[in-house]
């Protein structure tokens, strides 16, 4: 690997055939050699580690991320001990618990392991999802109502209710209400027995960065502390939480928290669970997915989560809530393969969205937009988030993307790195531009009154101004340049030890000088994926494969029968056939050598 010289552009190139720069992510050379040496691995890791601000007292635990090193104690986060004490006392009292989630794959995990938790302990539970079109997101005091007229004497929201202080007011004096929730919180509390959020301005947990089912599993630990406190468990089974693990993994993954520390130890302890296939509803979506290897993050953010959140989206609210509880294998198969049906709907809703939103948020940066802000009648609001997203990867800005009925837009948000949107439309609520609206740093959800919507736009402008100076297109970090020759299978296998890869944890990038196109094809749907083998200067041959690459320059190139030497940046992996590993590429920019 050459880049002994990590100053300037690597490999010169300023702007790359998709009108990024590519620029060194290089950490301290000696901290990546003394981990190498204490730990007694290939240099090259070492410094990879070291990119990734790893220390060497931290870098044992990052390859080898454990609960019991890397869990924190669950009375860390305010409120935590009322709440445990209080679910404890339900299921000493065997009472009926209402468990109130999202509809998104956080929300389901969350509320499936608080009901299975429960059920397991002996609770009547009742888990509850909200129709996203009817009732929105959160609780809603009707709905509320009704559980507490259906018995529950408990109710206990996950992945919702920190903003929900007057639709919980329902519950008043009629059942004890328990908020666990890690979206941002402004101004007052629900007025709740117990409101256990990392992000609580009063919270010291220093947790900001987990999801709600994280908050809900650890809940459930210290729920089980207070158990074993009363002996409870002296003559019953006590649950095997890290069963659960799997489906904290795949909330993880999807709510897109970053993969360090303790969700570093929760998303590789839970993909282990879920390789054991012992949960018949998610392994009847991986057979519905066809994943038979074993799995890994992608599986959970590519393969189970957009399908689990496009029953929310489009459909049943509860369905990938339910398929998580299910206990049934043909049930099963039945919800994960309408799950698959109902996602392949969603790709087409969103297919038919996509051009006009490009086309709109592309006027928009013409105009100079800080952030994008855009809205269209008859636009599906399950779907608006997932255009946000790709709008947001295309463009390099914050953007917001809503649809229009009755005069109100309903949408969401996605932003980039270090631009904080989920505390500018809480702003914006609070001063009335919007009807409902809340978030985290990196994504959000709104509501307002079409009318006021330049108004809305204006003031996201003026509060995230800062987002003008981002350049057109994200730059690349690259963390090592390579020869084709140099790109082995035995190094693709090291690069394997850094997984998971994710927000937090991204997989690294590697450019490869003066390679040549020898041999491409499309192959996929509608031809939209690009295979090419390519051959370097100085030998060696290396299997490449071009994901989206239907048009545009980056197609242009690797498909040019001139057969020009290209820099090619992409991740260097290591793939099983049959028992067999190998070496591949995957092309995500390229540039003229």
């Amino acid at each position: 690997m050459d880049d002994s010289a990590l100053t300037g552009p690597v490999l010169g190139v300023t702007r790359s055939l998709t009108g990024r720069s590519w620029q060194w992510r290089a950490g301290d050379a000696r901290i990546g050699l003394g981990i190498a040496q204490r730990l007694e691995l290939p240099e090259m890791l070492g410094r990879l580690l070291a990119a990734r601000g790893i220390g060497l007292d931290d870098a044992a635990d990052f390859l080898e991320p454990k609960l019991r090193a890397l869990m924190p104690d669950p009375s860390r986060l305010a409120d935590m001990e009322a709440a445990a004490d209080r679910i404890a006392v339900a299921v000493r009292s065997g009472e009926h618990v209402a468990v109130f989630g999202d509809y998104d794959v956080d929300g389901a995990c969350a509320g499936a392991l608080m009901t299975r938790f429960l059920r397991d302990l002996g609770c009547q539970v009742t888990p509850y999802v909200p129709d996203r079109i009817k009732e929105g997101y959160g609780p809603n005091a009707p709905a509320i109502a009704a559980l507490c007229n259906g018995g529950a004497s408990l109710i206990i929201c996950v992945d919702c209710g920190i903003a929900a202080g007057l639709a919980l007011a329902a519950a008043e004096g009629r059942a004890d209400v328990v908020v666990l929730d890690h979206h941002k919180a402004e101004g007052a509390l629900p007025a709740v027995l117990a409101v256990v959020n990392p992000n609580r301005l009063d919270c010291p947990s220093g947790l900001r960065h987990i999801c709600a089912a994280a908050v809900a599993f650890l809940a459930a630990t210290a729920s089980l502390r207070v158990l074993r406190r009363a002996r409870w468990f002296t003559r019953r089974k006590e649950p095997d939480l890290l069963a659960l693990l799997d489906i904290v993994a795949l909330a993880t993954v999807c709510d897109v928290m970053p993969l360090t520390g303790f969700n570093r130890a929760l998303v590789t302890q839970g993909l282990k669970v879920l390789g054991k296939r012992e949960r018949i509803g998610l392994a009847a979506l991986l057979d519905v997915a066809g994943q038979k290897d074993m799995p890994s993050a992608h599986t959970l953010g590519f393969m189970l989560g957009p399908r689990i959140n496009a029953s929310g989206r489009i459909a049943e609210a509860d369905l990938g809530l339910r398929l998580l509880l299910s206990e049934d294998a043909i049930e099963a198969r039945a919800m994960a393969e309408k799950l698959d049906e109902v996602n392949k709907r969603r790709q087409e809703v969103e297919g038919d969205m996509l051009g006009t939103a490009m086309a709109m948020a592309e006027a928009q940066v013409k105009a100079g937009h800080a952030v994008l802000l855009i809205a269209a009648e008859g636009w599906h609001p399950g779907v608006v988030g997932i255009v946000a997203g790709r709008v947001k990867e295309k463009f390099n800005r914050p953007a917001c993307v809503a649809g229009i009925t009755g005069g109100i837009a309903k949408g969401s948000g996605r932003s980039v790195t270090g631009i904080d949107l989920g505390t500018a439309i809480i702003a914006a609520r609070e001063i009335g531009l919007l009807e409902t609206g809340g978030g985290h740093p990196m994504a959000a959800g709104f509501s307002y009154n079409a009318a006021k919507g330049e108004a809305f736009h204006a003031f996201l402008e003026e509060r995230l101004a800062h987002a003008a100076r981002l350049p057109s297109a994200a730059d690349l970090l690259v963390e090592g340049a390579l020869t084709v020759a140099a790109a082995t299978t035995a190094l693709a296998k090291d690069i394997t030890r850094l997984a998971p890869f994710g927000a937090g944890n991204e997989e690294p990038i590697f450019a490869l000088s003066r390679a040549r196109v020898v041999k491409a094809d499309r192959i996929g749907k509608e031809g939209a994926t690009i295979r090419a083998f390519v051959e370097g200067e100085g030998g060696g041959r290396l299997k490449t494969i071009c994901f989206r690459a239907k048009d545009g320059p980056l197609a242009e190139a690797l498909l040019s029968p001139d057969r020009t030497p290209l820099h090619l940046c992409g991740h260097l992996r290591a793939e099983s056939w049959n028992g067999d590993v190998s070496v591949g590429f995957q092309i995500v920019d390229a540039a003229r050598a």
